[in-house]
């Protein structure tokens, strides 16, 4: 996942407010944002290659959510991200004692978003030890947490004035489909060529081969209540399907 924007305990009616879009290479395999068959107190998507998630919550009200950070050149963990949100959303632990234990030497640059029902921790082996975060907005792409890339200032003003509209989400994947490419003079040198970079400028990502793959929308209630919307994309940006999830009884 490639952009996510965070709202932790600033509205009165969610405490936790997430919106996210997961770029990939459109070949490689996923699932759809639904309760995980061998896991059913999980949902969110699936990478069917690794069997981890971008982005998950669990019926608790607990959230997982993942990015590599960009280093053009370097080698692949020998463990996938994707198991860092899966292996959270598993277990008992509370975020912080998870975020303790995780061991960073295994996996390649990530940055990482935990959420219990009491706290939210962000974590980075590209960044200082994990720190528990106040109530505020954050915002994240590839690299550390509220770097200042233009998609992702964009983004984090549009989901403060989005705040204001809730329960309508029309605001949320409005911000989620801007396809506009950055200016030359304000891209972010991220250590790719400049074609690559002038597509990944945008808060939504179109190319044939590669580019946001699911855009979401997650909203936790004080009752701990989990409401999950994603809308999935293939090649092009074009839509394929829309899910949606609510943990509530």
């Amino acid at each position: 996942m490639c952009l996510i924007v965070v709202g932790w305990q600033v509205h009165p009616d969610y405490p936790l407010v997430v919106a996210a879009n997961r770029d990939e290479f459109h070949a490689r395999p996923t699932a759809a944002a639904a309760f995980w068959p061998d896991a059913p107190d999980i949902c969110g998507g699936r990478d069917l290659e690794a069997g981890g998630t971008w982005l998950g919550a669990t019926r608790d009200g607990r959230f997982a959510a993942v990015t590599n950070v960009r280093e053009p050149g370097k080698p692949a963990g020998k463990c996938s991200r994707g198991a860092l949100t899966a292996g959270f959303l598993r277990s008992t632990q509370s975020a912080g004692d998870f975020s303790a234990g995780i061991v960073a030497e295994d996996h390649a640059g990530f940055n990482l978003l935990l959420a219990d029902q009491t706290s939210l921790f962000y974590i980075s082996n590209r960044d200082q030890p994990p720190r528990q975060l106040p109530p505020g907005i954050y915002g994240l792409s590839n690299h550390r947490l509220d770097t200042p890339w233009p998609k992702l200032v964009k983004a984090r003003e549009r989901f403060a004035a989005a705040l204001t509209g809730l329960p309508d989400e029309a605001a949320f994947f409005a911000l989620l489909a801007d396809r506009e490419i950055v200016a030359d003079a304000a891209l972010p040198d991220t250590g790719v060529p400049l074609p690559w970079e002038r597509l990944l400028s945008a808060v939504f990502v179109q190319s044939p081969d590669y580019g946001t793959r699911a855009s979401t929308l997650l909203l936790r209630d004080h009752d701990g209540n989990i409401t999950l919307h994603e809308k999935s994309f293939g090649p092009d940006g074009r839509k394929i399907q829309s899910s949606l999830m609510s943990t509530a009884v």
